[in-house]
């Protein structure tokens, strides 16, 4: 914002015409003046610089004035894509980071069951599939990148292709264990949704480099397009991280902060002020003294903390805020427990002090597979189970496996103590109540554990 004054009448703008411009005026009075601008840092007509404690030279054969700047800076933010969100938030945040990779991790570790109506399937071709998506990976790889996309990009990509023999043309590593299928995973920013006339989802373009290519969605398809909720878009998702980019700005610009600060420890923002009772201004010497002083005396972090010694008319304007004044501290613990709460974890399983919102850390691992974890990889489960059923026939249908979640280990003794307590219900029945079949001959139930165990 800009502020002309001519003898002493402020002009903010309006419908004013700027100084010294020829503009039309209704009152013939008037009379335009024309300004001269003399900026502090601007060169002497002899070629010298003026100091900033001098005064300029007084002008009468014109009209003199000032103009006042004020600048309001403003906050650089991440961009809210797929590349700034890894970048800044899972490559750069270790808050961020972690969490992601608690959840992904958590979610890929949860034990698998499929079903065949309602009878218990220990051995399947999409079991297979999924122990083994293709030669790359194995089944909690391909699961973990799947659930950590999701968090980043609120979209997940796969693609199914049909081999023979199991192994895809050109492949290395064996085949896959899906009987000539295989699954891979798609970048969300090399994934673009294609529309058909109507504005429905029908095909996703692939790109890259220069290379494109068209894989159609839909029950015939051979891609499918795994989104979390966004209010405002039909076709792509809303990344959980993104509603924390505010908080993850504010972390890692703290973090940067606190570097430089480390690095620069015993230059604090400030200025030294020279005005001594007599006038006059520091000589070159005097002043190339008192700056090798300074840089030497109080510059890194050994001499962090120096206090500084003036001498007689040196004052030291500070023109920064303390890390106290910026309650450094809590506003970064306050950015961490946002990110926390934006991925679904809570703050005491990610070492956040001040979160006391659980009595313990059982109690808030429970919570974090219950609202977070198994919610997630149901979901996830009931999509795939409509993407692969259909080309393995019969009436499947994958689930996961809540009794054998060890984070969950305490529901499941509170569960067994009061059913093994009910002296009314049968042993088929109780059997039953935990899930289990009802002969005492059954097997235990099937399924498998994508991370091997």
């Amino acid at each position: 914002m800009g502020v002309l004054e001519r003898d002493g009448f402020p002009s903010m703008g309006g419908s004013r015409p700027h100084p010294g411009v020829n503009a039309p005026s209704t009152n013939t009075n008037r009379r335009i003046f024309p300004m001269r601008w003399t900026w502090p840092w601007a060169s002497r007509p002899d070629g010298s610089a003026a100091r900033a404690h001098e005064a300029p030279a007084e002008r009468k054969d014109a009209a003199t004035g000032f103009v006042a700047l004020h600048l309001a800076g403003e906050a650089s933010w991440t961009r809210r894509d797929y590349a700034g969100l890894s970048r800044e938030g899972f490559m750069r945040n270790p808050v961020g980071h972690r969490a992601v990779r608690m959840v992904a991790e958590a979610a890929a570790a949860v034990p698998l069951l499929l079903y065949e109506g309602d009878a218990e399937l220990a051995a399947h071709p999409l079991l297979d599939l999924l122990r083994r998506p293709n030669p790359r990976q194995q089944g909690a790889a391909f699961l973990e990148a799947l659930y950590g996309t999701l968090l980043l990009a609120g979209n997940a990509y796969v693609e199914r292709v049909e081999t023979e023999g199991g192994a895809r043309e050109g492949a290395t590593g064996g085949g896959s264990g899906g009987g000539g299928r295989e699954l891979h995973l798609l970048r969300p920013d090399r994934v673009t949704v294609l529309c058909d006339a109507a504005g429905w989802p029908d095909a996703l373009e692939h790109r890259v480099g220069a290379a494109r290519r068209k894989i159609p969605l839909g029950e015939e398809g051979r891609a499918l397009h795994l989104r979390l909720f966004h209010p405002l878009d039909d076709h792509y998702g809303f990344a959980p991280l993104e509603a924390a980019m505010t908080a993850l700005d504010t972390h890692n610009a703290a973090g940067r902060w606190n570097k430089a600060l480390l690095d620069n420890s015993a230059r604090p923002s400030g200025a030294l002020v020279y005005a001594p009772k007599d006038g006059g201004g520091l000589t070159e010497e005097q002043y190339g003294r008192l700056k090798a002083e300074l840089e030497d005396g109080y510059s890194g972090a050994t001499r962090a903390g120096r206090p500084l010694l003036l001498e007689g008319g040196l004052d030291w304007k500070a023109m920064g805020l303390t890390p106290k004044d910026m309650d450094f501290v809590e506003a970064r613990n306050g950015a961490a427990r946002d990110i926390a709460l934006a991925a679904g974890v809570p703050p005491m399983l990610l070492g956040i002090k001040g979160d006391n919102t659980y009595a313990n850390y059982a109690e808030a691992n429970r919570a974090f597979y219950r609202l977070t974890i198994l919610p997630l990889v149901g979901r996830t489960l009931a999509e795939l189970t409509g993407f692969l059923a259909p080309s393995f026939g019969g009436a499947l249908r994958l689930w996961y496996d809540a009794d054998a979640v060890e984070g969950l280990s305490a529901e499941r003794d509170s569960l067994w103590a009061r059913v093994g307590s009910a002296d009314f219900l049968s042993d088929a029945e109780k059997r039953q109540a935990v899930g289990y079949g009802g002969s005492p001959d059954s097997e235990e139930k099937a399924g498998f554990r994508a991370d091997g165990g």
